[in-house]
């Protein structure tokens, strides 16, 4: 049976995460207040920045700069800013 919790990013009720997909104290945050599909979105940005800024996932400040934008978008509704692409309106 999944779970429904109110997403802070979508701002309604949806189908919640299945488990925490993020380690510590923020992957709780996510866990408790960010649906499956707000989670999609971001995988979706988060594929467009790695590339876009050809980012190495072992360095640390690339991992850092990947998560102030994942915590932005999601809590925030900051979209991050990708050469070439325009948001769709909400």
């Amino acid at each position: 049976m999944s779970r429904t919790v109110f997403c802070q990013n979508l701002k309604k009720e949806a189908e919640g995460l299945g488990f925490q997909l993020y380690p510590g104290e923020l992957g709780k945050r996510i866990f408790d207040n960010i649906s499956q599909e707000a989670w999609t979105n971001w995988q979706k940005k988060q594929t467009m920045l790695i590339n876009e800024k050809k980012m190495n996932m072992m360095n640390p400040d690339d991992r850092a700069f990947l998560e102030n934008a994942m915590t932005a978008y999601l809590f925030e509704g900051k979209e991050p800013e990708i050469e070439g692409y325009t948001p769709e309106k909400k």
